[in-house]
């Protein structure tokens, strides 16, 4: 590939390929993490590097809360308006070389891994391309933000294709004086590279003519888009959670919502949901589109507790880091949503997933919607007592419940 390059751009692609190991980072001098190098933890933990199998403080914000952007850089996002965000490969091969640590790697080219194959960033072709999304959450403190306070407003389902990836912003509220935070998240096909997600935090601000109305609170997606890999030609548009919805945390040691299994991976695609655009249902609180109007509650909006759910892949093809890595990397103040108690593997057959929590909190379960049928089988129920030493007693139940064909 690289003889067929003008011989400035092979050069570039030779030092890209000998300086990064592929993966993606979505780029601006607002993000956390922005100067972070290979060197700078015990293990690389670059802002393009994939986050699997990691506790909290390592995968989220990608474990760059110590390393904030600079005082008043901010990602400007113009309501009812469209950005331009900057996926690549390698710092080196954008605007921002200068700051690299390799330098110019190919900075001119749109392509988000310069001379490099399409396998670098997680796929095979333009067909399989399962979107990425941005998500925003109204807290200017980092350490005050929470995995729950985060929505998705917008979905590129073309990404990562091109470095230059546009986004569409819906109309959104102004931000406190100090600025919001929002994050891009991406998960790639599974027939591109390991099981993983990726994370990039980043001070943001709304500008323009911004809206008035305020966020609806975030809920899980659900898996409800045709899906003919598994035997389901035809969407259950029920199944799905319409309004706002959180962002997809997958695969990591703790505080994930989502417990697809290792072939039944999550997208910002309509598989979930998310359509292609700016995300304009977000100012209503997310519930599941069955239930919509209904009264009968809505879809949860965190995981459930370590001591109800036992999931989190454990098999990857690379090693993740280890845990005891995590110490030289400044911990993040915010506490994780919930903790997984094990990394035992969901169970091969569970294609979808989605954790629920009743308004009182005395019952938490975990569902799963097989491919092959419409039935939703809650695994495991934990009671707590409520005493002056809450005692918490988990018991495991299937219970099938039929969705009707009007979901």
């Amino acid at each position: 590939m690289l003889a067929a390059l003008p011989a400035s751009l092979a050069v570039a692609a030779a030092a890209f390929a000998s300086t990064a190991s592929a993966h993606i980072a979505f780029w601006t001098p607002a993000m956390y993490g922005f100067n972070v190098t290979d060197q700078t933890f015990p293990y690389d933990n670059r802002p393009q590097v994939p986050l699997y199998n990691m506790t909290f403080d390592q995968w989220w914000f990608h474990g760059h809360i110590g390393y904030p952007p600079n005082p008043g850089d901010f990602f400007e996002l113009q309501a009812g308006g469209e950005v331009d965000g900057i996926l690549s490969c390698d710092k080196g091969a954008t605007v921002y070389y200068n700051s690299s640590q390799g330098g110019d790697v190919g900075y001119g080219s749109n392509s988000p891994c310069p001379g490099a194959p399409m396998s670098e960033y997680h796929t095979t072709g333009f067909d399989d391309l399962k979107g990425c999304a941005l998500a925003i959450a109204y807290k200017s403190d980092v350490n005050d933000v929470q995995p729950d306070d985060f929505v998705i407003f917008s979905v590129n389902q073309t990404c990562v294709w091109e470095m230059h990836t546009k986004f569409q912003v819906p109309n959104l509220p102004a931000c406190p004086e100090d600025g919001c935070h929002c994050a891009w998240f991406w998960i790639h096909s599974i027939d591109s590279g390991s099981e993983q997600i990726y994370m990039n935090g980043f001070k943001c601000k709304v500008t323009g003519d911004v809206g008035t109305q305020p966020l609806g609170k975030p809920a899980v997606p659900r898996r409800c888009g045709a899906d003919p890999d598994n035997g389901r030609p035809d969407p259950t548009p029920g199944n799905c959670t319409i309004g706002a919805k959180l962002p997809m945390y997958w695969y990591q040691r703790e505080g994930n919502n989502m417990f697809e299994d290792t072939y039944h991976a999550p997208y910002y695609d309509d598989l979930y949901g998310f359509h292609d655009g700016a995300q304009n249902d977000i100012f209503q609180d997310g519930v599941i589109a069955s239930l919509a109007g209904s009264g009968a509650g809505s879809v949860p909006t965190s995981t459930p507790p370590a001591s109800s759910i036992t999931s989190a892949a454990q098999t990857t093809s690379t090693p993740a880091p280890p845990a005891s890595s995590s110490p030289s990397a400044p911990a993040s103040s915010a506490s994780p949503v919930s903790s997984v108690a094990s990394s035992t593997p969901p169970s091969s057959s569970a294609a979808s997933s989605s954790s629920s929590v009743t308004p009182s909190s005395t019952v938490v379960s975990s569902t799963f919607t097989h491919p092959d049928t419409t039935s939703i089988l809650s695994t495991t129920v934990a009671i707590v007592t409520p005493s002056v030493t809450p005692v918490a007693t988990s018991t495991t139940a299937e219970i099938s419940v039929s969705i009707s064909a009007s979901l």
